[in-house]
């Protein structure tokens, strides 16, 4: 019998691709739509800039970390490489597994819901009888409320799946051109929101009118800055996913690195300067009064404040291109994830397999369609994101931690990048990382133990692979 035609992984990615990857995996939904739940949990805009710039901060000490191990054995598959050499095949496979089933699935299925939430305040989307929507499973998911939004958010997912099916340079260079526009255009709105006649400093000044003031180590300022962290951590998430790339990254051991913090600055110098937009234009408590509404998206609002229905519309097609190239590009990375598990025996065996004429792993694209397709149906919005913040935090404090290990286990592998601030960067994030944990598991218990029975259930899969690969 013949065998199927193979094609290979290409190496075609330079730094500058590497960095608008970075960016335009990250700048996505986050930007537009948190600021008004993180304005509800702290009721101050100076507290909302603080909690933006802190999630920054944080999310350049992982980028950092992460940078080191990148730099000493990039590949295809990131954590997943690496955690085979930091712990063993288990844990390596328990970070896949988590990806495909919670942390990147529900990233993509989070970021395409408010393309679509952005598209029907456009043209709305048909809904289903109250009767319907109202009916729940388990007590929480509601499969059928908003069902027009979630139907055309996995027509959108089918479409960016068949574009990245069928070559890496033609997804990468979408989302370039995207980050391009993006860019430019939030430059444009930061602007025109210093020169509005509804911008005041009195905005940025005046705390909530429900606004209580707490010492900094009150538990309960604690608990409402780790809410509003959440909200800025799901805004800077993505930034690791450009290591599911390091096979087809030209020199990766400079350029993944590289990539990684300069793609980070960039996004945060674009996320604290148009939250300070949204905070100085519009009052904090008509920014909370919009959280309200499952289908509001703050951005849109401000931009309506500013200047009416023609703002919102524009704001509305910002989002929309916005959010096209943040999901396509985590779209295009992740499956490169589950290809390294199946080349190692531990996922299904046919997302190895390389497309002869498109050079990618085209059955990986599939099932990552499908199993984002299922959450989309599955949850809202706020559910998948909190969902993923959990589980990812996992991780990523994992792989800070590995620096730490690898340091010990391999002190003469060449390191083309070290963590800057070694020791005190890495140790800080790890800390920060099990904080977080902590505090999501008390403040929303059922987003966490959602996140981690998801990844729990890869356990028997696990014990079904590793006995094939070893008979």
């Amino acid at each position: 019998m013949k065998s199927n035609p193979q094609g290979h992984l290409v190496r075609s990615l330079g730094l500058f691709s590497v960095i608008f990857l970075v960016a335009s995996s990250v700048i996505g939904s986050g930007v537009y739509k948190k600021v008004a739940p993180m304005a509800e949990s702290l009721q101050s805009p100076g507290l909302v800039l603080l909690a933006w710039a802190l999630g920054g901060v944080l999310s350049l000490f992982g980028a950092l970390s992460n940078a080191e191990i990148a730099s000493m054995l990039a590949d295809s598959g990131a954590e997943f490489v690496y955690y085979k050499k930091i712990y063993n095949r288990f844990f390596a496979f328990l970070y896949g597994w988590a990806n495909f089933t919670a942390i990147r699935s529900a990233s993509i299925a989070s970021i395409a819901y408010v393309f679509a939430q952005s598209f029907h305040s456009l043209v709305p989307l048909p809904t289903l009888p109250a009767a319907w929507s109202s009916i729940t499973v388990f007590g929480f998911l509601t499969p059928f409320d908003n069902f027009g939004v979630k139907v055309f958010t996995i027509v959108l997912i089918v479409v960016l799946t068949y574009i990245n099916f069928i070559g890496l340079k033609s997804g990468g260079n979408f989302s370039k051109w995207v980050l391009y526009v993006v860019i430019g255009t939030i430059a444009m709105i930061i602007v025109l929101g210093f020169f509005s006649d509804t911008g005041s400093l009195h905005n940025i000044t005046t705390q909530a009118s429900n606004y209580v003031s707490y010492s900094w180590f009150d538990s309960v300022f604690i608990k409402n800055l780790f809410a509003a962290l959440l909200g800025a951590f799901w805004a800077y998430e993505g930034w690791s996913t450009i290591g599911y790339l390091g096979g087809e990254i030209k020199n990766p051991q400079r350029n993944l690195p590289l990539g990684l913090i300069f793609g980070i600055l960039i996004v945060m110098v674009v996320y604290l300067g148009i939250n300070f937009t949204y905070l100085y234009v519009m009052p904090i408590d008509e920014l909370i009064a919009g959280s309200k509404s499952s289908n509001t998206i703050a951005a849109v609002a401000v931009m309506e404040y500013m200047f009416g229905n023609g703002g919102a519309l524009f704001m509305s097609l910002l989002i929309l291109l916005t959010t096209l190239g943040a999901t396509n590009t985590t779209v295009l990375a992740a499956p490169r994830l589950y290809f390294a598990m199946a080349n190692e025996g531990l996922f299904f065996k046919s997302a190895s397999e390389i497309h002869p004429k498109y050079n990618t792993p085209s059955k990986a694209f599939v099932f990552q369609a499908v199993i984002v397709s299922l959450l989309v149906i599955s949850g809202s919005f706020e559910q998948l994101t909190d969902m993923m913040i959990f589980g990812s935090f996992i991780f990523y404090g994992a792989t800070a931690l590995g620096v730490f290990i690898l340091r010990i286990k391999m002190p003469d592998t060449p390191r083309p990048y070290k963590a800057w601030g070694y020791p005190v960067v890495p140790a800080i994030f790890v800390l920060f990382c099990v904080a977080l944990l902590v505090i999501t598991f008390m403040s929303k218990p059922r987003e966490a133990t959602m996140g981690l029975v998801l990844i729990t259930t890869g356990i028997p899969f696990y014990f079904y692979w590793n006995r094939e690969v070893k008979n």
